[in-house]
């Protein structure tokens, strides 16, 4: 079945469908990951987006139960160049286009995914929609009269509606530690209770006095989707517990940690995506490879005179990277220490944040 993704500024890329028949429109992006098709699907950050893989094969290892970072799949669309649908994997329990037709995802293969990614690089991320119904002028202008990306809260969308436990033995349980659920990869669960912790997850608009009442050892603001600028009433929570406990931001939680201390954001004109991201400690001067999934950055102008300086930055483009208090144990990074996929370079910072937790 023939696929067309259409995007807003009327370039039009033919190919075919993969997934589910229909129309989906989100914001284009493309990664430069080789592998981890199926934690990016299942990623929450990558809500409301047409996620496009640079890497020409995708699907030969199939999918797995393992490789999952939330309950479902979290993209508006996917769009690939070579399709295998003969996968080779012991964990293998079946093919990719099997679990995007059973998840209705919207997707396509056949199209020059290079090409499409030099056409973001050089006019910047646009809203795109892919179709298996629609001719390319009438999905021009389904996509023109869509919502932009920036406008819609789409942290609401993928946080628990409800506080929950991740499982760890009771015997295993050395801190405890609460999470607010951004949108939350199931990794950064997975690594902390190897730690020991046991860690609560928390819907995102929790206010801090309740999780305060609770007396964890310390607390983490997870990543997420969206324009972090609608997000200033979850920052000003932020502040409150970054006030009273040790904390970690990871990627969108890095990005509030800097705005509850005063610091903007503004939005990337291609994002990063993929997993080979150098990224430099200031300190150390040691450059680590890191895994990254973000359309926004730090302004660091905002954290002047403030209690909040930048601790690394990123090798490509010089943005924020890493931010750390000057003397309490507080400190955040907008790349990805829990992987899912990418390297495990930066593994190392969940160690230092539960070394942080003093009872």
């Amino acid at each position: 079945m023939k696929a067309i993704l259409a995007i807003e500024d009327g370039t039009i890329f033919e190919g075919q469908s993969i997934g589910m028949a229909g129309t989906s429109t989100g914001e284009v992006v493309f990664s430069t990951a080789m592998t981890g098709y199926q934690e990016m699907l299942t990623d929450p950050s990558c809500a409301g987006q047409l996620l496009t893989l640079t890497y020409p094969l995708v699907g030969n290892y199939g999918i797995n139960q393992e490789d999952v970072e939330s309950g479902k799949v979290q993209v508006a669309g996917f769009i690939i160049r070579n399709l295998c649908d003969a996968p080779s994997n012991w964990r293998s329990t079946g093919t990719l286009t099997e679990y995007l037709r059973a998840n209705s995802v919207v997707a396509m293969s056949e199209v020059d995914t290079r090409a499409i990614t030099r056409h973001i690089r050089v006019r910047g991320v646009m809203m795109g929609a892919i179709s298996t119904e629609l001719a390319a002028d009438e999905l021009v202008e389904t996509v023109r009269k869509a919502a932009n990306y920036s406008e819609i809260d789409f942290v609401q969308k993928v946080s628990t509606p409800r506080p929950y436990v991740w499982p760890i033995d009771e015997d295993r349980i050395r801190r405890r530690v609460s999470l607010i659920d951004c949108g939350v990869k199931r990794n950064i669960m997975r690594e902390m209770t190897k730690l020991g912790c046991e860690v609560t997850v928390w819907p995102c608009s929790t206010r801090a006095e309740e999780i305060l009442e609770r007396d964890p050892d310390g607390v983490v603001v997870s990543p997420g989707p969206g324009d972090p600028e609608r997000l200033r009433d979850i920052a000003a929570e932020i502040r409150k517990l970054a006030e009273a406990k040790p904390l970690l931001g990871i990627c969108l939680g890095h990005q509030l940690l800097g705005q509850a201390y005063g610091a903007k954001t503004f939005k990337l004109k291609f994002g990063h995506r993929g997993g080979n991201h150098p990224v430099k400690d200031l300190t150390s001067e040691r450059v680590y490879i890191t895994s990254q999934n973000h359309g926004y950055a730090l302004d660091p102008d905002g954290l002047k005179d403030g209690p909040l300086e930048v601790s690394q930055i990123n090798m490509n483009d010089g943005t924020v990277e890493g931010l750390r208090h000057k003397e309490r144990p507080i400190f955040s990074i907008q790349y990805h220490p829990e992987a899912s996929p990418g390297p495990v370079d930066s593994g190392y910072l969940f160690d230092r944040f539960v070394r942080s937790l003093v009872r």
